[in-house]
């Protein structure tokens, strides 16, 4: 099965039906999109129901109506789509960036999500709004606007793939997805990367929360997700996995691997 193209208000999401699983929903990162999933599907129970949503100002979704959104901001986007769609509980996954909107999400609203995974967490650089943006933010951005978007995923996907060389299809399909960001979406996400502040948030989270990364992952390396399981609080803290020969690009790489640690969160929920 595949995903079919769906819109709910102002987001865009991709969605293969099932029917007596589970409802998961996954969040992409920065420089990604809904599509960048579909590598998964083959892993998954064919009875689970799976949402992957283009974020606010990615693919046809609408942007956010503000210059530096916040993490919280996503998560109200998020809120309004699954009211929308009438799901009252979920299991939850982010990836990098998609892991600072899903940990806001669970923070306020932590009834409506069985198990969350974060997976290749981003931290965040915790820069107030409104102050001078990070090296690394900002580069981004300047990145973006100089190069085009085919030259800025050119130059940017090979580092989130292990052994890019050996692994060109994989790289082709990151690059393929990262140049189709655009303004204003990806200065916005850019930003809300920025200031995010992940660790606050996981020491918050009363949800049962596993996290993933892949052991070769030079973007958000094992160290910081490990930083993000340890803030995690009892009995929340779930099962820290390591993927061998992984990196960032983590369930493009090692889609069994991520497909298995989601199957985990359905078998942990009673």
């Amino acid at each position: 099965m595949t995903f079919n193209r769906q819109t709910s208000g102002d987001i865009e999401y991709l969605e293969r039906p099932g029917e007596g699983g589970p409802v998961l929903v996954m969040l992409h990162g920065v420089g990604s999109n809904a599509a960048s999933f579909s590598p998964l599907l083959p892993h998954l129970p064919r009875g689970w129901r799976v949402i992957a949503w283009n974020a606010p100002g990615y693919g046809g979704s609408a942007p956010l109506d503000l210059e530096w959104p916040l993490a919280s901001d996503y998560a109200a986007a998020l809120k309004a789509l699954l009211d929308r769609l009438g799901l009252e509980r979920i299991l939850l996954a982010g990836h990098s960036l998609g892991c600072l909107m899903a940990a806001s999400f669970v923070t306020a609203h932590r009834d409506r999500v069985a198990r969350l995974l974060l997976s290749s967490p981003a931290l965040g650089h915790g820069v107030p709004r409104g102050a001078a943006l990070s090296a690394a933010a900002q580069g981004r951005i300047d990145d973006l606007e100089r190069l085009g978007a085919d030259d800025f995923a050119a130059l940017r996907a090979p580092r989130l793939v292990y052994e890019p060389e050996a692994n060109q299809d994989i790289v082709r399909r990151v690059r393929d997805g990262m140049a189709r960001v655009s303004a204003p979406g990806y200065p916005q996400a850019a930003r809300m990367l920025a200031s995010g502040r992940l660790l606050d948030d996981a020491e918050r989270l009363q949800v049962p929360t596993d996290v993933i990364v892949g052991a070769e992952d030079v973007v958000t390396p094992p160290d910081s997700a490990r930083r993000a399981h340890a803030a995690l609080r009892d009995p929340w803290r779930g099962a820290l996995t390591l993927v061998p020969g992984a990196g960032h690009a983590l369930y493009q790489q090692a889609p069994a691997a991520f497909a298995a640690a989601l199957e985990a969160l359905a078998e942990t929920v009673g």
